[in-house]
């Protein structure tokens, strides 16, 4: 048995790793489905899914599965060499998603930075702007990574602050609002839009009904490129296999990561039709480990499990019990439950010197690990496994815990 407690652990990271991070002080050694166990053997509820990345629960057999057996057969290639089951993983993801190819990568950041490179070879290729004078869209409070290119899309000074020049290119408008977009489109240069259909780390900020819909008709109008970031948002956790389905809006370019690997090994993709994608040529874009064996083995299983299980109408009829007992729950200090499927936040007003971090340190005594964004918002977003009893035994912790402020 390990005598080794959390201190010690969280002393050794203090010391000898990076303070890029400020994790909730609990040291996790085991997870299995929808709960996660500390090194001194306390069980809770994981409500934040690694960002959700573990939508089909901690250690799903059938994922593991697949990662030893590929493990154990072939690691890496490279793309040097062709191998004998990335072409079965490209035809099944871009089938999976009705696409006419993927380009594979790890990170959901790269996925991003894949999807940015793709537009702009599409605008000079196809579209015909000006060689280095296209343009592409974001919108404020987006967030989709830490690469120089990520944060030179950010109105968020804890992400650019002190690490620019940045990246030229980029422009900047309101989120959910489609008179700006339409503004901002007028502009021939403008090549793409990329927009998380429900924006996570902002606090899981839910759009108007209609507003991809109409976004992605004025991209149509305007031969703009509509790119989704369904990093955090796609692969059942809001409800549908993707956040944009809500509106049956198909996306130019889209990107996933995260539970495309259902948590089991780094994997993301950008996915477009040929028109986009054959626009990209050998030696012009790629990854080391982009396409992997192990990757592509995963990726199929994470993916099979999400439609084998049914995860998507999970998520979406748990999240109804979800917010509804939420809603219910008469404390001042909530302002606002909000969210979709399985990705929902609770907006914590301060009061008497708490914010939502002080809320999420006694969410952790009482057995429920979930993590405040930006102060005032906690995001729940726990693996899509879970069943409705369980969503209202975690709903109770959640309820005492909001009342014992009071």
């Amino acid at each position: 048995m390990n005598s080794k407690t959390s201190e010690y652990f969280i002393e050794l990271e203090n010391k000898y790793g990076a303070h890029n991070y400020h994790p909730l002080p609990v040291v996790l050694k085991e997870g299995d489905g929808i709960f996660v166990k500390d090194v001194e053997n306390k069980a809770y509820f994981d409500f934040l899914s690694a960002y959700s990345a573990v939508n089909q629960g901690h250690n799903h057999p059938k994922i593991l599965d697949a990662l030893i057996k590929q493990a154990n057969t072939l690691s890496l290639t490279s793309r040097a060499f062709y191998n004998n089951i990335l072409g079965e993983y490209e035809k099944f993801i871009s089938q999976y998603f009705g696409y006419d190819k993927v380009l594979p990568m790890n990170t959901g950041v790269e996925g991003g930075e894949t999807a940015i490179k793709l537009c702009r070879k599409w605008a000079y290729k196809i579209k015909g702007i000006p060689e280095n004078q296209a343009k592409v869209l974001f919108v404020d409070g987006n967030f989709w990574g830490r690469t120089i290119s990520a944060i030179s899309t950010s109105n968020d000074p804890l992400s650019y602050k002190d690490f620019g020049p940045f990246v030229p290119g980029f422009k900047n408008i309101p989120y959910n609002d489609i008179d700006a977009l339409e503004e901002a489109l007028s502009d021939p240069y403008v090549a793409g839009f990329m927009v998380e259909p429900i924006q996570g780390e902002a606090g899981v900020v839910v759009p108007d009904d209609g507003y991809l819909k109409s976004a992605k008709k004025l991209c149509e109008k305007n031969q703009v490129l509509f790119i989704a970031d369904e990093v955090q948002t796609g692969i059942a956790r809001t409800g549908k296999l993707l956040a944009c389905d809500y509106e049956d809006v198909k996306p130019d370019i889209l990107i996933l990561g995260k539970a495309l690997s259902g948590g089991m090994y780094p994997v993301s993709a950008a996915l477009a039709n040929d028109e986009i994608m054959m626009c990209i040529k050998p030696g012009e874009h790629g990854s080391t480990y982009g396409g992997n064996p192990i990757a592509c083995a995963v990726g199929m299983a994470a993916l099979k499990v999400v439609e084998e299980e049914n995860l998507a109408e999970n998520a979406y009829s748990c999240g109804m019990v979800f917010r509804n007992r939420l809603d219910a729950i008469n404390v001042p200090f909530v302002s606002q439950i909000r969210g979709k499927g399985l990705l929902n936040a609770a907006v914590i007003d301060p009061f008497d010197g708490k914010t939502a971090w002080d809320v999420c340190m006694r969410l952790k005594e009482n057995g429920l690990l979930a993590k405040p964004t930006h102060d005032d918002i906690i995001r729940f977003a726990p693996p899509l496994v879970i069943s409705e009893n369980q969503i209202h035994d975690a709903c109770d912790i959640i309820e005492k815990t909001l009342l014992s402020f009071k």
